[in-house]
């Protein structure tokens, strides 16, 4: 070839503006099912699947015709030993067995070891008296010998003075029965009083007169003057029982003019009781009564056929 000229070549010039969209054509025929294709070949097999669902538990059956028992069969032969088993738990004691037959003398065991010293047997019999040795040094001065025969009594000393006072001796044996004594007199004091209906509702403020003289063997209260006097010093017992009606009761039981103990009941209705009492120590002579306190207004003792109003003093024991 010649030698071409660049300006004879030619050149690709710049893409052109895009028309316009045509207009959309007319929709062409349906088309017609084709012949069914051959059988493809076989996939291979898929993957095994998961466990399914237990199914439901079926009917019962019914239960089968009895078998028939058939002929024992030949003993077969001993199997082989097994492996010992475990130990069991320990049982009871069995009777004893009877005595079997001596068995045959077993061989000299080992000499065994020395033993510890035994005991110390009984002394031996006393053996010849062997000859005299010679003298040995004297010995140490021995204890003192036991007192001599008692000897004849002396002349009297002067006398000494008094020593210390000495132990006390030995219990000594218990002496002769004596004879029996005179039964002792125990001092007795006593007395009970009480009211008539004469001597009810008495007066205040001086001794009450107990006119019904219910105990007074030794006369040591005094009716006439409504009092009581010691004739053995000792400890005493006084009460008093008190029927109230129709009026308060303030009553005091005097000691040799000091009133020592106080009682007080006030009147309600149909009859009332009031009670009192004390241990006194008296001495011979002191006086001891009864009376009324506060006036007219509460002297409401009464006493009838079936009602009673008493004093009473004994004593307890002398001192």
């Amino acid at each position: 070839m010649g030698n071409v000229k660049p300006q004879d070549t030619c050149r690709q010039g710049h893409p052109g503006i895009p028309g316009n969209p045509g207009h959309n054509g007319l929709p062409g025929r349906d088309g017609r099912d084709g012949v069914k294709g051959d059988k493809g070949a076989a996939g291979e097999p898929g993957h095994p699947g998961g466990p399914g669902k237990d199914g439901m538990n079926g009917e019962k059956g019914e239960r089968g015709a009895d078998g028939k028992v058939e002929a024992k069969g030949i003993k077969g032969d001993q199997g082989s030993r097994g492996s010992p088993g475990k130990h069991g738990p320990k049982g009871f004691v069995g009777p004893m067995g009877e005595k079997g037959l001596r068995g045959e003398t077993g061989p000299q065991g080992q000499k065994g070891e020395k033993g510890d010293i035994g005991l110390i047997g009984p002394e031996g019999p006393k053996g010849n008296i062997g000859s005299s040795g010679p003298t040995g040094l004297p010995g140490p001065m021995g204890p003192m010998g036991k007192p001599g025969p008692r000897g004849e009594a002396g002349p009297m000393g002067p006398q000494g003075e008094p020593g210390t006072r000495g132990l006390r001796g030995w219990k000594g044996d218990r002496g002769e029965k004596g004879k029996i004594g005179e039964t002792p007199v125990l001092p007795k004091s006593a007395f009970t009083v009480g009211l008539t209906v004469l001597s009810k509702f008495p007066s205040s403020d001086v001794p009450i007169k107990f006119d019904r003289i219910l105990y007074n063997e030794f006369n040591h209260y005094d009716v006439a003057t409504g009092k009581f006097t010691c004739h053995i010093a000792g400890a005493y017992y006084f009460t008093y029982h008190i029927t109230v009606f129709s009026r308060n009761v303030q009553v005091s039981l005097v000691k040799n003019g000091v009133k020592v103990l106080h009682t007080k009941d006030g009147y309600m209705s149909s009859e009332d009781q009031a009670s009192g009492g004390i241990v006194l120590q008296l001495k011979l002579g002191d006086e001891v009564w009864m009376q009324v306190t506060g006036g007219d207004r509460f002297n409401g003792l009464y006493a009838d056929e079936d009602d009673d109003t008493t004093f009473t003093g004994f004593l307890l024991f002398i001192s």
